[in-house]
């Protein structure tokens, strides 16, 4: 039992690395960072240029990229030195938790500390690892082509892959600290409430897809007030829900009143069962407020960082809520 709890510690410490990753990817791409380093180069790129000559070098494999000829063309060398912290610290970041993950793995696994049936979870964590760093540069090479930004898809493939492996790690954690529930609370017929949690987490999800989607096309930066579009709720110029910022920005806007609704719809249903149940609702207040914030702000950096850290605050309440409904129903 004593190795679970290690193990689970290690598990919520990679997975903080990962909210944390998802937050200074959202600097990044906020400060319009993200194609700053035009090479990926998993061993030496996780050193900064060192020297006068090797920060020339990157800057002028910068003045390449169709960005710095579209938008940054106005840039120096130190004004490229300040985009290119970013990005660097975000792969940085990024290796760092391929370590923090790794070494201990290999350690728990060489002293058989592993429970049973959790091997086969651990090793596909690694990969799912592996697969988000490729994710991530096959998202940046989108934006180095022939468009100065990335793929609004990628991106959100990105982020969305970012958060199932956050996910899986807490839930993961939560596993090996099972603990048995209250006798009269495991009586209760909790399959709707399950059902519900699930539906709570799917139309979570969705809203957090098209959160990327608002922010790969840069729609935050239209309409910018709430809760009309122009002269009405829906924007004159819709277009796609998928590819047009104004149907981007309107889908989204619907989800998440749609996500208020059944969050405070799901925390009050299970409130007797459900300890977490009052700050789920709390957060999404909260998280739908800094979303109209930073829409009124036009995107304020520090607002829109914060909106996104409340994303995966709200999933994460979510998840654990979900996780012990199950427990509760197993019994």
């Amino acid at each position: 039992m004593t190795h679970q709890r290690t193990i689970s510690n290690w598990l919520f410490l990679c997975a903080f690395m990962v909210f944390a990753m998802a937050v200074i990817g959202a600097v990044t791409r906020l400060t319009e960072s993200g194609l700053s380093i035009t090479e990926w180069k998993p061993i030496s790129g996780a050193l900064p240029p060192l020297g006068q000559a090797a920060w020339q070098h990157q800057f002028d494999l910068y003045k390449q990229s169709p960005e710095f000829a579209a938008k940054h063309f106005w840039m120096d060398l130190e004004d490229f030195k300040k985009i290119f912290f970013w990005e660097w610290l975000h792969r940085l970041w990024g290796r760092s938790i391929g370590l923090v993950y790794a070494l201990p793995l290999l350690w728990f696994w060489v002293r058989k500390q592993i429970p049973s049936g959790y091997g086969w979870k651990l090793v596909a964590l690694l990969a799912l690892g592996g697969l988000q760093g490729f994710v991530g540069w096959f998202m940046v090479k989108s934006g180095l082509v022939d468009r100065p930004s990335v793929s609004h898809f990628r991106l959100a493939v990105h982020l969305s892959l970012a958060l199932f492996l956050y996910a899986a790690m807490v839930w993961v954690g939560l596993d090996l600290r099972r603990s048995p529930p209250d006798r009269d609370e495991s009586r209760m017929d909790l399959s709707r409430l399950v059902l519900a949690g699930w539906g709570l987490l799917t139309l979570l999800s969705v809203t957090i897809v098209w959160g990327a989607f608002v922010a790969g096309l840069k729609a935050g930066l239209i309409y910018n007030t709430f809760p009309l579009m122009g002269d009405g709720l829906i924007p004159p110029d819709f277009g796609s829900a998928f590819t047009a910022a104004p149907g981007v920005q309107f889908t989204h806007r619907v989800l998440a009143m749609a996500t208020l609704t059944g969050t405070l719809a799901y925390a009050s249903a299970t409130r007797r069962v459900n300890r977490f149940a009052p700050y789920l609702a709390a957060m999404v207040v909260v998280q739908v407020g800094l979303g109209i914030a930073t829409l009124l702000s036009v995107v304020n950096i520090g607002l829109a960082t914060l909106h996104q850290a409340g994303a995966i605050t709200l999933l994460t309440l979510a998840l654990v809520s979900q996780h012990q409904l199950l427990n509760l129903k197993k019994i």
